[in-house]
């Protein structure tokens, strides 16, 4: 087994000198812990998410208090349940944020837009574990990414298309995920970039159970390939009845089924399905970087401690708490402006990704991080076109 790398051995270009802290948030200067705030969604619809974002956050948190802590002093978390639904995130960032000095926030799309309102009057730094491109277009000041979005996964994909020679699509989408229709939206805005073009567009809703109907008419068309945007039931119960359906044009999804979640109930259903992933979810997979490095060291501390291997959420987890490690450390500070300032200069290796930050760009991660993979007994595993293409990313 390769050795651990400490969390703050990661940082890139970041300055570990503490300065003095002006504002009225806790400063360098104090000597109590620092405490980092977690909304994660731990009962209801999104329950499977917010438990591996759980997991990865209390894993980083341990492992930086392991290693000293961050201004040498410990870090304490404080983890509240939005059990899926919009309003009790809100409340539970409203709960925590004259206590923290930055809020991880929900895996729900839903829940993420709803409470950045609240994180623009507060000024609390809040990084996002949802990828709806609402959050950061237009730019809110205190409001950053740990997933790439879904425009990036959209073009990410149209890349892998235009690659392999696919012009014409078919593509399907939830109306009620943010994350769904941001996708669809950001496929459709590059794809003539691509060369390709969408034939059919096909709309369901999240308790949709039966997709027969989207099926036949895909097969009226003249696409060469069906790209799901879906979150949570529908991307299992669709996997399942494409298997059934007759329809001979590969069935592409995203960054939303890159887990044992989706892969477990659909089995033998997911054998040859495309199928998006940060990098880390297939580091071990790819010609070793820097990058997979990272993201390998993180698998195997997480695979020691919980028995598994971190799914696409567990990456997104940590890879937040690694960002505003490296961002306090940077401002030598907790006040909540200077780490906003320091995010917003932010360079940062981390399994999701390289981060580059800046006053334009609170997403951070370009489709260079982002793997496209296909289903092999059980497992993702990248495509030649993708292992080709992260390893030039990795060089950047």
């Amino acid at each position: 087994m390769r050795p651990l790398v400490p969390i703050a051995a990661l940082v890139l270009s970041v300055s570990l000198t503490a300065t003095a802290c002006g504002s009225s948030s806790a400063s360098s200067e104090d000597d109590g812990p620092i405490k980092l705030g977690l909304i994660a969604s731990l009962t209801g619809n999104y329950q499977p998410l917010g438990t591996d974002n759980k997991k990865s956050v209390e894993l980083a948190v341990e492992q930086i208090n392991a290693d000293g802590g961050i201004l040498g002093r410990t870090v304490e978390l404080q983890v509240k349940d939005d059990k899926s639904q919009p309003d009790q995130s809100v409340l539970a960032f409203n709960d925590m944020k004259d206590d923290v000095t930055a809020v991880i926030g929900s895996p729900f799309s839903n829940s993420a837009l709803a409470t950045i309102p609240v994180v623009d009057r507060a000024k609390v730094p809040y990084l996002s574990l949802t990828p709806a491109d609402e959050q950061v277009d237009p730019i809110h000041p205190y409001v950053f990414l740990a997933p790439a979005t879904s425009h990036t996964y959209a073009e990410r994909l149209l890349q892998y298309y235009k690659a392999t020679g696919v012009k014409k699509i078919a593509v399907a989408y939830d109306t009620k995920s943010s994350y769904a229709v941001a996708g669809y939206k950001g496929t459709k805005e590059l794809a003539a970039e691509y060369g390709v073009e969408v034939v059919a567009t096909e709309t369901f809703h999240t308790t949709a159970t039966d997709f027969s109907s989207m099926f036949t008419h895909v097969k009226g068309t003249d696409a060469q390939a069906l790209l799901v945007w879906a979150t949570g039931a529908p991307g299992v119960i669709i996997t399942k009845q494409y298997a059934a359906s007759g329809l001979d044009v590969p069935l592409t999804l995203t960054g939303a089924q890159a887990s044992k979640l989706w892969a477990g109930p659909a089995g033998k259903a997911a054998e040859g399905v495309t199928v998006a992933s940060s990098v880390g979810v297939v580091a071990d997979k790819l010609p070793e970087s820097k990058l997979t490095k990272t993201a390998v060291d993180f698998a195997e501390a997480f695979k020691k401690k919980y028995g598994e291997n971190p799914p696409q959420f567990a990456q997104d987890g940590y890879s937040a708490v690694q960002l505003l490690v490296a961002a306090i450390e940077k401002a030598g500070s907790t006040d909540h402006g200077k780490i906003r300032d320091a995010l917003e200069g932010m360079t940062l290796t981390t399994p999701n990704g390289i981060y580059r930050y800046s006053a334009k760009d609170h997403s951070g991660l370009t489709a260079d991080y982002i793997s496209v993979n296909t289903v092999e007994d059980g497992a993702f595993v990248p495509t030649e076109w993708a292992e080709d293409e992260i390893a030039k990313g990795a060089e950047k």
